[in-house]
């Protein structure tokens, strides 16, 4: 087969599975006869064990399924090959075939979300006391620790994954038994099939089975918004890595050089972060756009177009999640140049004013107004100290207030409520994220362990019913 690729072998490695269950369901129904079904077994046992070699040379003109079963009934006989349909479509076998061919992605891309959100959370409890600026449209706002803002990110990517995992609902229904859309007349047990796959539950629509494909649709938006947070952080990351800031250090090995200027060290990875997020909106679009208009049945609008860019769209966000585990993991904090910048950006001046209103009698407005002079003044006064002049300058107003620990580290420390960075707030904030990140890994492993015993319960099966099989030749 011209193309023959690792998608195509991974295709044909769920259909053989998927055929496999059918068959053993079919001959316990009493729909098929045991004989015929074990020579087909067998046949298809040998062709998984040869890695379908058999097929590499043939042309799939009329699609990868007809390809596949036209070898079979022309080595095994119409009277076994042509037995794969039975109470079966084309329609319902490429819905299951989606769903299993999903797992694998969708796991791999949890598991590289938790790796990074475990860095995270390290790196935010190890860098809870370094100072840095908070930035709101672009200038310094308030003070606050590197690893406070770390935290918000993982709380964040908290959500993404809850939204990832909320997203595989319906992963656990198997669309095979529903036909080419209206089921079948034959007393088959989609039940069976279901479990032998690692599914919960057979179709409860025959329609909705072979129609929807809402399921990837929903990965890849539950995805796009994960991807955009990624590209947020990398954003940040971007600048705080540029001389002009000079927050954050990365090493050797997660930058690039020129190939003109030797000065510089570039952090491309970030870039990559940055820019695959539009694969992933791309793909979202892509997705809806081409169902958007397709009835709703099967369709290749639906079933195939719209499907294209899903499995490349979260190969791009699980690299991107990579990507970005490592920078967070290879940066060092330039504590000096954060505090520094944290000083000279007046990110003290809202704790100025709350103490006006604490201990001053003054209302916060008026607070705002005589804080916002004083740092007018410090900026006329370049050198000294802000919290020098706006003592001073409240003692002109007769206003009794001491303006002392009042530092950008005092003032980080004091931010304990509304989630600030305060360290019972942020200990707090990490702690549920532990136990948040606990919960989903453990999720994440629930459904990896379901579907490697069904593959497993499948291979058992498959063996005891060839070795049946052969025992009543034998005897016969």
């Amino acid at each position: 087969m011209q193309g023959f690729d690792e998608d195509v072998e991974e295709q044909l490695r769920h259909i053989t599975r998927v055929d496999q269950a059918h068959l053993v369901m079919l001959c316990e129904c009493g729909i098929l006869p045991r004989e015929r079904a074990a020579r087909l077994l067998a046949a298809i046992d040998r062709l998984q064990g040869e890695n379908f070699a058999p097929l590499r040379q043939r042309s799939a003109t009329r699609g990868l399924f007809l390809l596949y079963e036209d070898y079979l009934i022309e080595t095994e006989g119409a009277e076994a090959g042509g037995i794969l349909q039975t109470a079966r479509s084309r329609n319902d076998l490429n819905a299951t075939v989606l769903k299993m061919r999903l797992r694998a992605p969708w796991l791999r891309l949890l598991r590289e979300g938790l790796r990074l959100q475990a860095v995270l959370l390290r790196r935010a409890n190890r860098h809870a006391d370094v100072v840095m600026p908070i930035y709101t449209h672009g200038q310094a706002a308030m003070p606050v620790t590197y690893g406070h803002y770390l935290a918000g990110i993982a709380t964040a990517l908290s959500r993404d994954f809850e939204g990832l995992l909320a997203a595989a609902w319906g992963i656990g229904e198997s669309p095979l038994g529903a036909g080419a859309v209206a089921g079948t007349s034959f007393p088959i047990r989609t039940v069976r099939t279901a479990r032998l796959l690692g599914f919960d539950v057979g179709p409860l629509n025959s329609v909705d089975a072979v129609a929807s494909r809402d399921l990837p649709v929903r990965v890849l938006a539950a995805a796009a918004i994960y991807a955009v947070s990624l590209s947020r952080l990398a954003t940040d990351l971007l600048q705080w890595t540029t001389a002009e800031f000079d927050f954050l250090r990365l090493p050797d090995e997660l930058v690039g050089s020129s190939s003109a200027m030797p000065q510089k060290r570039n952090p491309f990875l970030l870039e990559h972060v940055q820019g695959r997020a539009a694969a992933l909106m791309g793909a979202l679009v892509h997705a809806l756009g081409a169902m958007h208009a397709s009835s709703f049945t099967n369709s290749i609008a639906t079933g195939t177009e719209a499907m294209r860019p899903l499995f490349r769209a979260l190969q791009d966000v699980t690299e991107m999640s990579l990507l970005a585990r490592l920078v967070v993991g290879g940066a060092t904090p330039n504590r000096e140049a954060m505090f520094r910048r944290a000083r000279s950006g007046f990110t003290n001046a809202t704790a100025f004013a709350d103490r006006l209103v604490r201990e001053g009698g003054s209302d916060f407005r008026t607070a705002h107004h005589i804080i916002g002079e004083s740092v007018l003044e410090a900026l006329e006064r370049s050198g000294e100290k802000f919290e020098t002049v706006a003592s001073s300058y409240v003692a002109e107003r007769s206003i009794a207030v001491a303006f002392h620990d009042l530092d950008p580290a005092s003032v980080a420390r004091l931010l304990e409520f509304g989630g600030g960075p305060g360290a019972s707030s942020l200990r707090a904030c990490l702690d549920h994220l532990h136990h948040q990140w606990a919960l989903q890994f453990r999720q994440k492993i629930s459904r990896e362990r379901a579907w490697s015993e069904a593959e497993r319960e499948l291979k058992r099966t498959i063996r005891e019913f060839l070795a049946g099989d052969m025992a009543a030749i034998k005897t016969n």
